[in-house]
């Protein structure tokens, strides 16, 4: 894959945490990749934080807003994919680190008919607290860096960190959407545009992102693991509200169970269609 891909970092009022996630986007040793940040409805010192960041980095990068009118996270990433200009989509948070070879080995399992998601490994809410107070560079830091880090309980393991070959072992579970999440997941724009991106019609926190896996199973793009090969380090935060889960979670098991359900309803065609008026 040669193409420009476009990173779709989705964030809402934590401006520590996005600015750590830019700046190890910044430090990546591939650079053909375009910034696009999905905001949520932030306030101000997020909106100035990424103006800092639009003016000063030499990566393109752009900022989609909407109003704050609860967890949209599905829509605001809709608006983000229509004004992408890549072939290739990697969602990931703003509350995530990237390493330095993350765009590159992304670009490395690309292929078309597969959608790759990666893993992640977890800071404690301690060390959350300590590596944003201290601006620590997270994604500068060698493998016996975090080795320590394990040993002193502030990350939950070290073995996503290790790197492995493109193995056949990556196919091996072509329709399983269980864990494909997008703090760190990749698909081809055209996949996502055939099924209409995120439904809409999940709001509040949950399963926006399983749904829309199931729906590309179900178009037929296939999983291709990018465990050992593309992790990210993810920093504490508080649970969102789940008062949606239950339903979210029912309107899931339909997904599942109706292979004929591929295209969502309210998805980011009408944002498609409003940046072509």
């Amino acid at each position: 894959m040669n193409g420009l891909i476009s990173v779709i970092v989705t964030t809402y009022n934590w401006p520590d945490a996005l600015s750590a996630c830019l700046l190890a986007l910044l430090a990546q040793q591939d650079r053909r990749f375009e910034i696009i940040v999905a905001d949520d409805g932030s306030g101000t010192a997020t909106q100035e934080l990424i103006k800092d960041f639009i003016e000063t980095c030499e990566i393109p990068l752009r900022h989609i807003w909407h109003e704050d009118k609860g967890f949209r996270a599905g829509t605001i990433r809709n608006k983000a994919v229509a004004a992408s200009r890549g072939d290739y989509l990697l969602f990931m948070d703003g509350d995530c680190v990237a390493l330095p070879d993350f765009i590159s080995h992304h670009r490395q399992l690309a292929e078309t008919g597969y959608f790759v998601p990666g893993n992640r490994l977890l800071l404690s809410e301690c060390y959350t607290s300590q590596v944003l107070r201290q601006k620590i560079p997270l994604h500068e830091q060698s493998h016996g860096f975090f080795l320590l880090q394990r040993l002193q309980g502030r990350i939950n393991r070290l073995l996503p960190l290790l790197y492995l070959p493109l193995h056949s072992w990556r196919y091996r579970q072509p329709q399983n959407w269980q864990k494909a999440m997008t703090c760190n997941l990749a698909v081809w724009k055209d996949d996502f545009l055939a099924v209409n991106g995120f439904d809409e019609a999940f709001e509040g926190w949950g399963y926006e992102d399983s749904d829309l896996v199931i729906r590309l199973i179900h178009y037929g793009v296939k999983r291709k693991e990018g465990r050992f090969a593309v992790p990210v380090l993810h920093l504490w935060h508080r649970h969102n509200d789940r008062s949606q889960h239950d339903e979210n979670y029912q309107r899931l098991l339909q997904r599942v169970a109706d292979r004929t359900m591929i295209r969502a309803d309210l998805g980011v065609s009408q944002y498609l269609k409003t940046n072509c008026s």
